[in-house]
């Protein structure tokens, strides 16, 4: 363990900041390269840890590769797997008081969301997919066959800054429940902890090779995606990530699974209560700093009641507190990067050039001088083909696009390539599941934002393919294998 004084508030024991975790151990790296974790809060930095580089990236793959294709992991029957995967989650779950506080002081997510982030989810995602696994198909006699899932190999699961522990639930306990080794690709800006859940696998007692943390920055990324000891790449990032990991993909047909970003549609009905709705709608659309890939980025709202609902909500974010992300109190604290603070402010920048007005927001907030804050902004007198409605902002940054009668705000909900997630408020839930399934999307709330994740999710469109959670998530990381039986009909029988 290392001692590092993440703050006043925190100082705290972070393992490995010196070492890279490769296939069940801390070991020294295998160069000089070094990151500096910066505080989004102060735009100080804490300390320097070690970076990955790519002789690290592969040591891992070998390490992988090896335990895959000779080592117990994927032999094992599916009740030994459990067993281990469980002693991890459950480290995990031990450790994850100090998961949220970390991630709060790495990449700025307030406390009160890690609470339920690092926490609630990861528990529910972990937990059905724990208790899915024994009673999945694995091997199924069909008569003239036996139809067998197996695991697909060497995955590397890459992750973003937004959800260490949920995506940790929804990408790589699965792939291990199938029996594939992994090696979990962090985001840089998660240096502390990718560390803390390394250490927490130690103690599941995986065998040697079938796990390794690397919080690698691009370039090692890139390496590892194109390394033909990969057979499986999962990705949770944007269109230009995906776009480059098929590239680097193709050349050995690697498999891919792609969680992309969205554009997310909330449609408003003509008879929304917005004492309720307007809640809702404000925590979908911008809860993290609006750093979420299904943030409820477009609200589709009625002519009729147009300025009404944008008064709500403008009234709803005036009230909530910006700050220190330690403080419980704090709605968000900054957002994670300052590259993500320019890419707002040029989206904001370019609505308002294209006639879009600022609500409110817009700017870093008055009584904070540094940090990468930046204020919830509401954008009106926006129409669909203004940029800032097309593209991902991916930051506190949320348009109202008004409409008349349901069919044209359909219309505007499926105009756009992405198609991840959806709501939809109406007081009438008959009316909601008729336009919910009218919407091309991979995931539609009625009456709620946001998604379950004990049930198959991804999106559709250039929002990705393949799907996260539930037992679809367990089987994403799974081939089908036919074994064609002596005696039964075949093709050479049938073609005789």
């Amino acid at each position: 363990m290392s001692h590092v004084v993440i703050r006043h508030e925190m100082d705290g024991s972070i393992p490995g900041l010196d070492e890279i975790f490769i296939g069940g151990q801390w070991r020294k790296p295998l160069s000089d390269r070094r990151w500096d974790v910066i505080d989004p809060s102060t735009e100080e930095k804490l300390t320097t840890v070690a970076l990955p580089s790519e002789a690290d990236a592969d040591q891992a793959v070998a390490e992988a590769r090896q335990a895959f294709d000779r080592g117990p992991w994927p032999r094992m029957s599916v009740q030994e797997r459990i067993s281990i995967v469980r002693r991890w989650t459950e480290a995990m779950e031990a450790q994850a008081d100090d998961v949220v506080r970390a991630w709060a002081v790495e990449t700025g997510v307030a406390v009160s969301s890690g609470e339920i982030i690092n926490k609630a989810v990861p528990r529910l995602t972990w937990g059905t997919s724990l208790a899915a696994a024994a009673d999945l198909p694995w091997e199924e006699d069909r008569g003239d066959a036996i139809v067998r899932r197996e695991p697909t190999g060497v995955v590397l699961a890459v992750l973003t800054y937004n959800g260490p522990l949920s995506l940790i639930a929804m990408k790589v306990v699965p792939a291990l429940l199938a029996g594939c080794t992994v090696i979990v690709k962090h985001a840089p800006e998660t240096q502390f902890c990718a560390r803390i859940v390394a250490e927490a696998s130690r103690e599941a007692g995986f065998p040697q090779g079938v796990l390794s943390f690397l919080p690698a920055d691009t370039p090692v990324t890139q390496y590892l995606v194109s390394s033909e000891g990969i057979d499986m790449v999962t990705v949770t990032g944007s269109q230009a990530i995906a776009r480059d990991v098929i590239i680097r993909t193709a050349p050995r047909l690697a498999r891919t699974a792609l969680e992309l970003g969205g554009k997310s549609p909330a449609i408003i009905g003509e008879d929304a209560d917005f004492a309720t709705v307007v809640p809702n709608v404000a925590e979908g659309a911008q809860s993290m700093s609006g750093q979420i890939c299904v943030a409820l980025s477009r609200v589709i709202v009625p002519t009729s009641r147009y300025q009404e609902f944008a008064d709500a909500l403008v009234s709803y974010y005036a009230d909530r507190k910006i700050g220190d992300p330690l403080d419980p109190s704090v709605w968000v604290g900054p957002l994670a990067v300052e590259r993500a603070v320019e890419r707002t402010k040029g989206y904001i920048k370019g609505a308002v050039a294209q006639g879009a007005t600022i609500a409110c927001g817009g700017k870093r907030p008055a009584h904070l001088e540094r940090g990468y804050f930046f204020e919830p902004t509401v954008l009106t007198n926006v129409n669909n083909q203004m940029t800032v409605a097309r593209e991902e902002v991916f930051g506190p940054c949320t348009v109202l696009i008004p409409y008349d009668g349901l069919d044209e705000a359909i219309e505007i909900a499926n105009d756009t390539v992405y198609g991840l997630a959806a709501s939809v408020y109406t007081s009438n839930n008959d009316v909601a599941l008729k336009v919910a399934r009218k919407i091309r999307s991979g995931t539609v709330g009625v009456q709620i934002a946001g998604m379950s994740l004990s049930q198959p999710f991804g999106g559709v469109k250039q929002s990705g393919w393949g799907r996260e959670c539930g037992p679809e998530g367990i089987l994403e990381f799974t081939d089908i294998k036919q074994v064609l039986v002596s005696g039964g009909a075949s093709f050479h029988q049938a073609a005789s």
